[in-house]
């Protein structure tokens, strides 16, 4: 009989997997899945999406598919979400004393 173990995550799989720079994956990751979302409550097809947000039809692509993230600049994610018609807060903080580093989080 085999033993499963589960380990729990800590809520950012790319630091569970060790990538460079997980805060800030992360935080990219989470504004892409939010303009993904608005993109798929809208009915856009990809070409729909890059008209309205000024781009080319392969940046949504790529951000569908996650690939490339890193190239994706926070300007740009940003800037698409108010022309997808949505506020976006910037809230600076200092470091909690128990915080080994500073980081990025995105609340939605």
């Amino acid at each position: 009989m085999s033993t499963e173990i589960i380990e729990h995550g800590s809520g950012n799989i790319f630091a569970d997997l060790e990538v460079s720079g997980a805060d800030d994956m992360m935080a990219k990751a989470q504004l892409a899945a939010v303009i993904l979302e608005i993109i798929k409550q809208r009915g856009l097809k990809q070409r729909e999406a890059a008209d309205l947000l000024g781009t080319d039809q392969s940046y949504i692509s790529k951000l569908k598919r996650g690939s490339e993230l890193r190239r994706f600049t926070y300007d740009r994610l940003m800037e698409w979400l108010v022309k997808l018609d949505h506020r976006v807060t910037l809230t600076v903080e200092p470091q909690m004393e128990h915080d080994t580093d500073g980081g990025i989080q995105v609340s939605v």
